[in-house]
């Protein structure tokens, strides 16, 4: 019985404009490269729009501007919670619950470097 041979290691699909950073680099990175990872995705990049524009949103507000289930938007709340990017408070309102967010420092900073990244990319 022969040995296995082992498996060949596959080289990551870089993509045409990431080959030609390899092959020069010195040449300065695609400013897609600073795009958050965390602010990209659809849902979080318009809570962080809509919350960027006030100091504080309540739940109820914030998912009927952005047009997105409760459950939508819990779970993209606390995947923006988790980097640090809201401030999630529930308290009550004589008997009824209330939750507001709000954008942390962290949040806004990220954010302005989101939308000046996407500026520098679409050339404005």
């Amino acid at each position: 019985m022969s040995p296995n041979p082992a498996p060949k290691r596959q080289e990551p699909d870089l993509g045409q404009q990431d080959e030609a950073a390899a092959d020069h680099p010195e040449a300065p990175q695609h400013p897609r490269h600073e795009l958050s990872e965390v602010l990209h995705q659809p849902v979080r990049f318009s809570i962080a729009a809509a919350l960027a524009r006030t100091e504080t949103m309540d739940f109820k507000d914030l998912r009927d501007t952005i047009q997105v289930s409760d459950s939508v938007l819990s779970k993209q709340l606390s995947t923006l919670e988790k980097s640090g990017f809201v401030e999630i408070k529930k308290a009550f309102v004589g008997k009824f619950p209330r939750t507001s967010v709000r954008l942390t420092a962290v949040g806004h900073e990220a954010w302005g470097h989101h939308m000046e990244t996407l500026r520098r990319i679409a050339g404005g």
